[in-house]
């Protein structure tokens, strides 16, 4: 009985040895990684963040694919172009500013977002709407920050100096130093029109513009503002230049003032340090009075390719970027403000000078909703402003010729 029960329990340890320790199997039964390849635009100045969140992704998520991911460069402002150009050939996950949100979701180029509850109640309100197209959410909130404000330094203005520009000119020209902002980019000069009563924006079919910037009549009119443009171009303290040329004057000591954002926070504080101000823009003089200058405001998005190979990888990589530590992160390394609404209640958002200068801002911002024929006629006409209208031609006809441009169909 004995011998029986112990050939048994042999039979069962070689069964076990066979088919669980050391038998044989079949080549080509192991289980392989699957392979994910992944295009990802962004920002130049956001490479070394993006770099930065695929090696981790890919640690996080190592031992479930097979990672392949490229960082690309493509400009925020103009990925839908670049986009709609070639959806099959295009980036898996993109950063773009919201006003393209409509046009690529009207292009099949995104889809709603399948846990869009989550995501909704994880971010502020203001960058859910910018993320949405009616009651539907189309991309990822990343950033809620994309307007403009004052930069000055403390060294040279006090905060009553910097309430009009007036003032911040006048300062600057006795230091012999530079006021820069930037009117190549019509995004700027709507500073001078937003709280005139004169208006611009999108028409009900989402491409067209309405404007009403050369109104000849009315208590300001366009030739009002465009006159105080050419006043405020004709002091020896302004000076129309980039974001880039911006960062580069502080850095060289030739500018004490300037309109930027807040990604341009963190190399300006490198530079001023603790003589870093910043605050909501200034008042100007139009028509004889002060008015306050205004801003578009916005939100970076991160959209995920319909036309994606792997769509739930791309969604899965699209929330991490986004999520609360990386917005933490992005800010930190970016001085972005974040759409979490955890980050942005942070004490270190609070204390952030930039910030809370958008957030004072933000009273008399608008959300940028305007067509592409906006921006090149406003381009030019401010160009012909700050080089002080060499032409000669009457400004009444350069605002229509601009109007027309803009309103086009």
């Amino acid at each position: 009985m004995k011998k029986r029960i112990w050939g048994i329990f042999l039979g069962i340890l070689c069964t076990a040895a066979l088919t669980g320790c050391g038998g044989p199997q079949e080549e080509g039964t192991e289980d392989k990684k699957e392979k994910v390849e992944l295009t990802v635009w962004g920002a130049e100045e956001d490479t070394e963040l993006m770099n930065m969140l695929i090696k981790s992704f890919q640690a996080e998520y190592g031992n479930d694919a097979d990672f392949q991911i490229a960082f690309e460069v493509q400009s925020e402002s103009s990925c839908k172009d670049a986009l709609i150009g070639g959806l099959e050939e295009g980036a898996d996950v993109f950063t773009f500013a919201d006003d393209q949100l409509k046009a690529l979701a009207a292009a099949g180029a995104l889809d709603p977002i399948e846990n869009a509850e989550e995501i909704k109640n994880n971010n502020l309100p203001g960058a859910v709407d910018a993320a949405s197209v009616g009651d539907e959410l189309y991309a990822y909130p990343l950033t809620s920050d994309n307007g403009y404000f004052l930069y000055y330094n403390k060294q040279y203005f006090s905060e009553e100096d910097i309430r009009t520009l007036d003032k911040i000119l006048e300062i600057a020209e006795r230091n012999n130093k530079l006021f820069l902002m930037d009117w190549s980019s019509a995004w700027y000069v709507y500073a001078f029109f937003g709280n005139t009563g004169l208006e611009a924006g999108l028409n009900d079919d989402g491409i067209t513009n309405f404007c009403t910037w050369n109104q000849a009549e009315g208590d300001i009119r366009g030739v009002d503002v465009a006159q105080a443009m050419l006043q405020i171009a004709g002091s020896g303290s302004f000076m129309s230049r980039t974001d880039t040329e911006f960062v580069n004057g502080v850095r060289d000591g030739s500018v004490a003032a300037g309109v930027s954002g807040v990604w341009n926070a963190v190399a300006i504080e490198e530079v001023w340090g603790e003589n870093m101000g910043a605050a909501k823009l200034p008042t100007y003089t139009c028509a004889g009075r002060q008015v306050q200058m205004a801003s578009f405001s916005g939100c970076k998005l991160i959209g995920v390719n319909a036309y994606s190979e792997y769509p739930e990888w791309a969604a899965r990589f699209a929330e991490w970027v986004t999520s609360e530590e990386n917005q933490k992160l992005r800010f930190e390394m970016r001085g972005q403000g974040p759409s979490n609404t955890v980050v942005a209640s942070s004490e270190e958002i609070q204390q952030s000078p930039a910030i809370a200068a958008l957030i004072e801002q933000s009273e008399f911002a608008q959300l940028q909703r305007i067509g592409g024929k906006f921006w090149d006629p406003v381009a030019a006409f401010a160009a012909s402003m700050a080089a002080g209208n060499p032409s000669g031609e009457s400004l009444q006809d350069q605002m229509d010729r601009m109007v027309e441009g803009v309103t086009a169909r």
